[in-house]
């Protein structure tokens, strides 16, 4: 299975970037889908998950009322929509599957390269 992040870039506090996240996994592959980060000198933690079967969706509280997620199964495709950001939210971020619902500890079986954010005045 591969995946691939993109839509990354360089913006200021407050502004907004779309990411989005293409793989080639099919439906007996995973159950849900989603996006970590990971900045420098820090842990990796999940930011949010979608179910593939159905629309349930987590958020790690930071990004909760911030962060949108959202699939299109015809086009294998998974997006995050960012708005408001904030420097913390920099990193780099990761597409992976399958994802947790909840604020775990997770080995993400699969996971491909990420896309850089960065956010700053």
């Amino acid at each position: 299975v591969q995946l691939q992040a993109s839509g990354g870039g360089s913006v200021q506090p407050g502004d907004s970037l779309r990411l989005s996240c293409v793989h080639s996994a099919v439906t007996s592959d995973y159950l849900s889908i989603g996006w970590f980060r990971q900045a420098p000198g820090k842990e990796r933690e999940g930011v949010s998950c979608i179910s593939r079967i159905d629309t349930f969706t987590y958020y790690r509280p930071s990004v909760k009322g911030r962060f949108t997620i959202s699939k299109d199964n015809a086009k294998n495709t998974v997006y995050l929509q960012m708005d408001s950001l904030k420097p913390e939210d920099s990193a780099v971020y990761y597409c992976g599957i399958p994802c947790p619902m909840g604020d775990y500890n997770w080995e993400y079986k699969y996971w491909g390269q990420g896309t850089l954010v960065t956010v700053s005045s």
